[in-house]
């Protein structure tokens, strides 16, 4: 008895032992992705440069087509070579070489239903998703993704630089979540969440000496929902959490409902020993195909804006025009017309206003409220962004007097519903020549290279705050020092101004004050990607900036060639270069309380007679000229809370 006991125990030990472990390599060999199915879970590992930088973490998704989270069997796998190139117009780099290498780990469950997973690894990064088949055996076409399993586990004593998600319908009118909450700053793993629902995408992570690690994910679209993490747990990890169901008003489900076959956005992951891979990835746009053609060449540029120190009040025919004037002075092409617009200044008014900024060289983007269900925001005009009858009216409208884009404003959350309503008023927008910037919203994942008119989203803690609250106006030095390797780096962000007012008053001398530098501002504006940027200097400005510093705003581009990293640290100096035709700028800041002296790395200037800009002691900027030795090596000073440009 007790022989037939220890045979029946030896066979079913292969059985349970058994697994199978498949390795994916990036072009370089520097990154190495192991994936195992074993005891019918699937798991990953990566390490980069010989180092574990994630340790094993879970996949898998449940379905109401099947559970792909557990009981998994190994079908098969297969292995290739993506080699491709592609033209970006509104990011960090104007053209991608993308190459990767490629492994589809095919998984059953216990019904026999497939699973893919799909990895795509290139030199400091990884895409994966998740693919479900249809399935033979039955006339099932759709599914409904209900969860997922993917964890992160980092090493220990990893630190993170990372956004809380909040509360459902909170704050102003009721419409969070919108990507508005404060980073944390180097906090340990275990430090829970604000408010206990885990924390937004990008996630950045440093893991001492063994590097730097930057989550997130791209690809989302209508027919899927956002992610974001969860709290660290020790044996977990963080794992991917989709919607809260309070979000838009508790309408609509936490879920995601997709047709067979039927695809996951890409969890992305970029690794590096340095933060150069961070700042220049390209992983939020490599697995991506466009969506749709541009109905036109959309123009890039500056803008002016009333509402940011003037705020509603401004909102009249008259300062338009004074803002409108200002534009046409700095030869900035647009001049956004905020909130109320239709009620203070009315239709007829605003398509005079058009006329006027047009034979001014300058063109209007105009505000909106999202509207719908979703929150309380009072500001008009309503009812023009949320279904596509009132789309059409609207953007026929604004093409008819020449508007060129729309800043759409207050959604509700990151369930499919309102991904639909992102894509749907990009689409439409479209078609009458409308760029679109969103604010009180979600992420961008990808969406530059996905939607051709898409131009940038809020989604950061952004520079109204600097006008209503002390308390961000002292952060604002570490929030932007943090962004190029975090929230920007990952999409393009509409900050809302390089802000040139000392005081945050229309008579620039109440109020609370500006804490950095004219020089920490406009460097600003070239360390804030996007391609329509908030250039926030005020009509007084004109006479109170030095000659030096209104020619260096006047010249500045917003469009990119090339972008790398030089030298930082997240949320106390950043220093990056970017290039746009043969013109390099480099553009640095400080956000601490000591002058930061530097030795910069800058091959592409080596033996150069530059441009230096600087602060003077009463903060003012002060144009130096400094020669790049022959070594590419330039030494410089960014005063506290300060920056520099050097061109």
């Amino acid at each position: 008895m007790m022989r037939t006991r220890l045979l029946l125990l030896l066979a079913c030990c292969p059985l349970m032992m058994m697994a199978e472990s498949r390795k994916v390599s990036s072009p370089d060999g520097k990154m190495v992705v192991e994936v195992k199915v074993e005891n019918g879970k699937a798991t990953y590992t990566v390490q980069y440069d010989g180092v574990e930088m994630l340790q094993k973490s879970r996949l898998g998704i449940e379905t109401n087509v099947g559970d792909f989270t557990k009981d998994l069997s190994f079908v098969g796998s297969k292995e290739g070579v993506i080699e491709q190139s592609y033209d970006l117009s509104r990011s960090k780099t104007s053209h991608v070489d993308f190459k990767a290498n490629r492994l589809d780990i095919t998984v059953a469950n216990t019904q026999k239903h497939q699973m893919i997973i799909t990895f795509l690894v290139k030199n400091n990064d990884i895409a994966f998703q998740y693919t479900i088949q249809r399935q033979e055996d039955n006339e099932t076409r759709s599914a409904v993704v209900k969860e997922e399993k993917t964890s992160f586990r980092l090493p220990e004593g990893t630190t993170t630089f990372i956004s809380p998600q909040s509360h459902p319908m909170i704050g102003f009118a009721r419409t969070k979540p919108s990507y508005e909450e404060v980073y944390s700053n180097d906090a340990p793993m275990a430090q829970k969440s604000f408010y206990g629902h885990g924390y937004v995408f990008p996630a950045l992570f440093h893991a001492g000496d063994k590097g730097w690690v930057l989550i997130s994910e791209t690809g989302v679209t209508s027919a899927f929902v956002g992610s974001h993490l969860s709290d660290y747990d020790k044996e977990d990890g963080y794992t991917i959490e989709y919607p809260m169901k309070g979000e838009n008003n508790g309408i609509g489900t936490t879920s995601a409902g997709i047709p067979l076959p039927g695809s996951t956005p890409w969890r992305t992951i970029t690794i590096g020993k340095d933060l150069g891979p961070i700042v220049e990835t390209t992983i939020p746009f490599d697995p991506l195909s466009p969506l749709y053609a541009p109905s036109q060449d959309y123009k890039p540029g500056r803008y002016t804006w009333s509402w940011l120190i003037w705020q509603d009040q401004s909102c009249n025919y008259d300062d338009q025009v004074t803002f409108i004037d200002l534009a046409a002075k700095m030869g900035y092409e647009y001049c956004l017309v905020d909130a109320w617009w239709d009620t203070n200044i009315g239709r007829e008014k605003v398509a005079e206003l058009s006329r006027y900024a047009q034979s001014k060289g300058v063109s209007l983007l105009l505000w909106y409220n999202s509207n719908g269900y979703e929150n309380d925001a009072p500001q008009g005009p309503f009812n023009g962004m949320n279904t596509s009858i009132n789309r059409h009216r609207e953007m026929a409208w604004m093409k008819s007097i020449g508007v060129k884009g729309i800043k759409v404003d207050f959604f509700g959350g990151d369930k499919q519903q309102t991904m639909q309503l992102y894509e749907d008023i990009l689409s439409d927008a479209n078609h009458y020549g409308l760029q679109c910037i969103f604010h009180g919203c979600t992420l961008p994942r990808g969406w530059e290279k996905m939607y051709p008119n898409y131009v940038a989203s809020e989604a950061v803690l952004a520079s109204e705050n600097v006008f209503f609250d002390p308390n961000a106006a002292i952060r604002e030095p570490f929030d932007l020092t943090l962004h190029p390797f975090c929230r920007n780096t990952v999409g393009s962000m509409d900050w809302g101004g390089t802000i040139m007012n000392r005081f945050m008053s229309k008579d620039n001398k109440s109020r609370h004050s500006r804490k950095t530098t004219d020089m920490f501002e406009i460097a600003c504006a070239i360390t804030v990607q996007t391609s329509v940027q908030c250039m926030a200097i005020q009509p007084n400005n004109l006479q109170e900036l030095p000659q030096a510093e209104l020619d260096l705003m006047k010249s500045l581009p917003t469009t990119w060639d090339e972008t790398r990293y030089i030298d930082g640290y997240p949320g106390k100096f950043v220093v990056l270069a970017r290039r746009h035709g043969n013109q390099w700028y480099i553009a640095g800041l400080n956000a601490e309380k000591e002058a930061k002296k530097l030795t910069l790395q800058l091959p592409m200037l080596t033996g150069q007679t530059i441009s230096y800009y600087t602060d003077n002691a009463e903060g003012y900027a002060e144009l130096k000229t400094l020669t790049v030795d022959k070594k590419g090596q330039a030494k410089v000073v960014i005063q506290p809370n300060g920056g520099i440009i050097l061109q």
